[in-house]
């Protein structure tokens, strides 16, 4: 199965003026984070917006970017629903175009329980065998929490290689590693909690931060694999409040202003998300100015 590495950039969707996908913009962006840090891009996921994108513009997406950093670095898939035919259908489109993986979320909204959850994922597997799944726990968003004991028999399918855990529970996540087998690859889905979660067994993290401090992250991570722990303790220190920052609001809006402070012109999000409030913004420019990054 394919190794995804250990920084995957959840990448943004730039947008246009108008409100239509910049296609240029994000050709440029894919290039650029595989050049700084990114092993894995993973494209319209939350930070992507993908509630606002329709599919067409989707499965654009995973053509360009997927162009853009051929032999540079991987790209997964957001083919996740909460219609389980419909993530069947988007997954195995996504499988012809050749991608590396799909980012498989919890489906949101109609609150499946654990059996439900396990069906769901067991048959988009089963129906695109030869592509490796992420499965994403993000509670916050999706109003149900993949248990550990569900993942642990959905790690027994073959093709579900991974997870991103968000659910901001280390215990979660120990219980997670603890009940699933060593190949069975664990991400942080915080960037704020990579570091801890890397003492518990994760492999890396499935960032936003990585939009602009890649280098770093993949620096302490790899600072832990070599047990300088210090070290990774010290880069971790100097990035979280950059890691706080990124979500003093709704996540894509605070990274999308702070790439535009860096020259990016990554355009507006789509409603129902809208621009930061002044003081957001003011936030974004020290803390970027405190890491040097402006």
């Amino acid at each position: 199965m394919v190794d995804f590495g250990r920084v995957l950039t959840a990448m943004l969707t730039p947008f246009k003026a108008d409100g239509t996908v910049n296609y240029s913009v994000a050709e440029q962006l894919a290039a650029y984070l595989a050049d700084n840090g990114t092993d894995t891009l993973v494209v319209c996921g939350t930070t992507g917006e993908s509630p606002t994108l329709s599919w067409d513009e989707e499965y654009e997406l995973f053509q360009v970017v997927q162009k853009a950093v051929s032999g540079k670095a991987k790209v997964m898939a957001g083919t996740g629903s909460n219609s389980s035919q419909e993530a069947i259908a988007a997954t195995q489109k996504a499988e012809k175009l050749g991608l590396d993986g799909s980012l498989q979320v919890v489906p949101y909204y109609n609150k499946p329980p654990q059996e439900g959850l396990y069906q769901h994922f067991k048959a988009i597997a089963q129906a695109s065998p030869d592509l490796p799944l992420m499965l994403y726990n993000v509670p916050g968003r999706t109003g149900q929490n993949l248990q550990p004991e569900t993942v642990a028999r959905l790690a027994d399918i073959p093709n579900i290689v991974a997870i991103k855990e968000a659910s901001g529970n280390v215990d979660q996540a120990s219980q997670i590693r603890r009940l699933t087998p060593p190949e069975f690859t664990m991400y942080a889905g915080d960037d704020s909690l990579t570091l801890p979660l890397l003492a518990v067994g994760a492999k890396g993290v499935v960032s936003v931060a990585s939009h602009i401090v890649g280098p770093e992250l993949q620096q302490m991570i790899q600072a832990f694999e070599q047990g300088q722990v210090q070290a990774a303790t010290q880069i971790h220190l100097r990035l979280i409040p950059l890691f706080k920052a990124l979500f003093l609001t709704t996540n894509p809006i605070p990274v999308k202003a702070a790439m535009k402070l860096r020259g990016w012109e990554v355009g507006p999000s789509r409603l129902p998300l809208c621009d930061p409030p002044t003081d957001v913004v003011a936030a974004l420019k020290t803390v970027l100015a405190e890491l040097a990054l402006l």
